[in-house]
């Protein structure tokens, strides 16, 4: 599969949300963006990587789906692979 320009940015934030769920306040004012060509945010709510959950005090978070996990978990590995072939 081809990368666009954008795809690690999307991987940068749903990595960045599945090391601990983060405030929704936070990643919007981190990743949200009024560029039309850069849409970090929108790409990855709209590909399920990211969503967002109630937590604690029903303060609203955002959080790495299961579809974000084995996306990153699957690029983990081929980088991996890729490194053992290259030594």
């Amino acid at each position: 599969m081809p990368t666009t320009p954008i795809e690690p940015l999307v991987l940068d934030l749903v990595e960045w949300v599945a090391d601990a769920p983060r405030p929704y306040e936070e990643v919007i004012e981190a990743w949200r963006t009024s560029c039309p060509r850069l849409t970090v945010w929108e790409d990855a709510v709209d590909g399920g990587l990211v969503a967002c959950g109630r937590g604690e005090g029903g303060h609203l978070y955002v959080v790495a789906t299961p579809r974000g996990r084995a996306l990153l978990a699957s690029r983990r590995r081929a980088a991996a692979a890729q490194a053992a072939a290259g030594r």
